[in-house]
């Protein structure tokens, strides 16, 4: 008779060892050591299966690239990489409360309209609060959703079996749990397990389904368990966005099937997330043409395949304290310091005895180089008190030498204002080729900071 082999796994980070430890030395927690019993005779079995598995030639395995459920909802499918794969395993981490169980509610109702079985599987909700929420945000699209209220994964398994769903939902991953595993939901075993039990049944060649998991996000806004379940699945949705604003984005982190810059952008409002299909409009504020405000510059961020114009507002006051105030509310801290000094040393401001805050129409973040430009301008605008011209865009980085830069992709950035409507824009010199002509705006090309302040507000009066 074989010898029983067993294991020992920390229950809050899932460390293991071959003996049982009182504590941790991962997580240095007590006694969260479990046992668990490793069934040899079934590892052997499954790697004799799989030494039957010959290898393929790269050119003969089928492509399945095309093989995608598309949904109403543009921004989700851009997120994805054009829509749902039908053996993908995807997960969806958000803060709480920013909506992750009302956008993938909306999903189910999508493509329950579209005709494909749904089974939407809750570990958190009762069957009631659920149907509350979509009597509110599905109205009558509610013939192929299926709803299972449970938190054994066991009876997950079985239910899919039963209904047999092109698409399963399960909300949250971190709450089921498999009767095999003594330890308690939320755990990294169970967590892990029942994920590897989700990927088997997508994974199906005979009946291959999509799996749209919900995880936890820790305190430090990250997806909570191990790292190895962000590796599992195809792909990893996070969702962010404030309670108390109304504005949703949602951005892949990997993605298997489709590039990870790529964002999608809701409102959150009383029936549900409603996709912002050109962001460009939501995130500036509509102004006469003739009409400026001192503080206001506008740039265009490239955000995946798409061109993004984005306002950025600067207010600068008279300090108080010894230490004036520098809050970038859309940026972090250090861009905005490195700019306010690029900005007194080259380009002529003083900004000592000066409170800078700068923000974002809409909330949106500014990661990219190309609104540097725009950012330091909006701030002179603020010191001096004078507007810049609404039909006027900044695209460009500015050197420690308060030299411009050129950015990537700035013809489709120029393509877009063009479409909507603006007339001047200030790029770097060497931004574009000699023989580049856009039709309906006008690129004005310099090569310092210092040139554009003046062209802006002493020689284009």
């Amino acid at each position: 008779m074989a010898k029983t082999k067993t294991k020992f796994v920390c229950d809050e980070c899932g460390y293991e060892t071959a003996k049982w430890m009182g504590r941790c030395p991962t997580c240095n927690e007590w006694n969260t050591f479990k046992e668990i019993i490793i069934d040899k005779t079934n590892i052997i079995s499954s790697n004799n299966k799989r030494q039957l598995k010959k290898a393929k030639r790269l050119m003969e395995v089928d492509s399945k690239d095309s093989d995608r459920i598309v949904t109403s909802m543009n921004e989700f499918n851009r997120v994805l990489g054009g829509g749902i794969v039908k053996d993908s395993v995807i997960i969806l981490t958000a803060k709480p409360g920013a909506g992750k169980s009302t956008l993938l509610l909306e999903v189910s109702g999508d493509l329950s309209n579209k005709g494909y079985k749904v089974l939407y599987a809750s570990g958190e909700e009762s069957e009631s609060q659920i149907k509350n929420r979509a009597n509110r945000i599905l109205k009558d699209k509610m013939d192929n959703i299926w709803l299972l209220s449970d938190t054994s994964m066991d009876n997950v398994l079985t239910s899919i079996e039963e209904v047999d769903p092109d698409i399963v939902i399960m909300d949250s991953i971190q709450t089921f749990s498999l009767e095999e595993h003594n330890s308690k939901p939320g755990s990294p075993v169970q967590t892990m397990e029942c994920a590897n039990a989700a990927v088997n049944v997508a994974k199906n060649k005979n009946r291959p389904r999509a799996i749209i998991m919900i995880g936890h996000m820790t305190k430090n806004n990250e997806m909570a368990g191990l790292r190895t379940l962000e590796h599992l699945v195809d792909t990893v949705l996070f969702l962010e966005g404030d309670n108390e604003e109304e504005l949703r984005i949602l951005t892949p982190k990997k993605n298997r099937f489709g590039r990870t810059g790529e964002l999608g952008i809701f409102s959150m409002e009383e029936d549900g997330m409603v996709p912002i299909e050109n962001p460009s409009e939501y995130f500036m504020t509509r102004r006469e043409e003739d009409e400026v405000i001192a503080g206001s510059a506008i740039s265009v961020i490239k955000e995946g395949s798409r061109s993004i114009i984005v306002e950025i507002e600067s207010l600068v006051s008279a300090s108080f304290t010894p230490y004036p105030s520098r809050i970038g509310e859309c940026l972090r801290k250090d861009q905005l310091n490195t700019l306010i000094s690029i900005l007194e040393q080259r380009g002529g401001s003083s900004l000592y005895d000066k409170n800078v805050v700068i923000k974002t129409t809409g909330g949106l973040k500014l990661t990219e180089t190309s609104v540097n430009l725009a950012i330091i301008m909006s701030i002179v605008s603020s010191i001096k008190n004078k507007g810049i011209p609404s039909n006027t865009v900044f695209i460009g980085d500015v050197g420690l030498t308060g030299e411009l830069k050129k950015v990537p992709s700035i013809e489709s950035r120029i393509n877009e204002i063009e479409r909507m409507g603006f007339k001047k824009v200030y790029v770097a010199a060497d931004s574009l080729k000699d023989n580049m002509k856009f039709k309906n705006i006008k690129v004005i090309r310099l090569k310092t900071l210092r040139e554009v302040i003046n062209h802006i507000f002493f020689k284009n009066k």
